[in-house]
């Protein structure tokens, strides 16, 4: 597929725009996450937050966190407004049913991200009764490249057995996350087919970039070749229709948008979602920290943070600079991810839509 927007692909973005425009306006909450802890039971060779064993910043206390949920409830429906629950690694906590319970109680549906290494049959259903409502598993290749990225040998078959019984859970929204890289790119065939197996139904593809520890491995990033099959593998396999594939919700990819995913690209960074860090910091995405954070729950509220601050996430005029300043895609992609830009300088690391570019001229020669 080339990269050149067709005079359809135009119309839809067009029309999108607006709809975006008018959604930065009205900035409605409907999405939080809760960094509720920086402690990790894997050592993950991409991970973002440099999670380890025993993190050096505590577990911050439910309490806290309902207590900011509680500053935000006059601003949002409850039962439209989804708290995520993310780290670190989750599970982790043995406290996680308290939190749940009392976010249940205020109508909140509830989720998780985990990795799936400590997920049982018990603690599940010890979950469930807490309301919990979805679950997010990362499942990163077959067994060995699975193992490698995340840095232990029994990791890959504990989120199977997680993601089998997460499949056998009846009310229960779940997905499959795979973060695809060098290693495992020719393995997607082989990880459909296994998901399949286990009866999952809706997959999700994400790429790496060069932030936290992947900064440090190359064999993480897809060269712009793979990068751009990635993309024909996807749109191939929606046509498909036996499993719901979508790319993550990250970078503006030209023509291929509205084949791969879901929705048209949108950063809703700051727009509709909020998250809460470990240390307190008030921020969108949990990427998003030190000159992306607005404020902080121990010093302000949450409410009034979010209804005036977040400026930089609802009007991203400053991103057109570098090699944004004369795309003539940026009135469609304002400048990528909040999460691909500098957290110092604002810089934007990784640009979707050249990467493709490099792929279709490499294809070419």
């Amino acid at each position: 597929m080339n990269s050149k927007l067709s005079l359809r692909k135009k119309i839809a973005l067009e029309l999108f725009r607006k709809y975006r425009d008018n959604a930065k306006k009205l900035h409605q909450l409907n999405y939080i996450f809760w960094e509720c802890t920086l402690r990790c039971n894997l050592n993950c060779l991409h991970c973002g937050s440099d999670c380890k064993k025993e993190a050096l910043v505590k577990d911050m206390p439910i309490s806290d966190f309902i207590g900011a949920v509680d500053d935000v409830s006059g601003i949002v429906e409850p039962n439209k407004t989804m708290i995520v629950l993310t780290g670190g690694e989750p599970l982790v906590r043995t406290d996680l049913e308290i939190c749940g319970k009392q976010l249940y109680e205020r109508g909140f549906p509830w989720g998780m991200v985990s990795n799936g290494f400590h997920l049982t049959s018990k603690r599940l259903q010890s979950l469930l009764q807490a309301g919990l409502r979805a679950v997010t598993i990362s499942l990163d290749g077959l067994e060995n490249s699975h193992n490698w990225l995340r840095g232990n040998p029994k990791s890959f078959e504990n989120a199977v057995n997680a993601v089998g019984l997460l499949s056998e859970t009846e009310d229960l929204k779940f997905d499959v996350v795979t973060c695809v890289n060098q290693k495992n790119f020719n393995e997607l065939d082989q990880i459909k087919e296994l998901l399949l197996s286990k009866g999952v139904k809706e997959w999700r593809l994400f790429t790496v970039f060069s932030i936290g520890r992947a900064k440090e491995n190359r064999e993480l990033q897809l060269n712009p070749v793979q990068f751009k099959s990635l993309f024909d593998f996807i749109a191939r396999e929606r046509k498909k229709g036996d499993i719901k594939l979508n790319y993550g919700c990250e970078g503006f990819l030209g023509n291929y948008e509205g084949e791969v995913r879901d929705n048209l690209f949108f950063c809703r960074a700051g727009v509709n979602v909020a998250s809460v860090l470990i240390d307190g910091s008030i921020s969108a995405c949990p990427n998003l920290r030190d000159n992306f954070s607005q404020g902080n729950i121990y010093q302000n509220s949450f409410k009034t943070t979010w209804e005036n601050r977040y400026s930089i996430y609802r009007d991203r005029s400053w991103m057109k600079t570098g090699e944004c300043s004369d795309c003539s895609s940026f009135k469609y992609c304002e400048g990528n991810g909040m999460h691909l830009r500098d957290e110092k300088t604002g810089k934007l690391l990784f640009c979707h839509l050249n990467r493709i570019k490099e792929g279709e001229e490499a294809c070419k020669m």
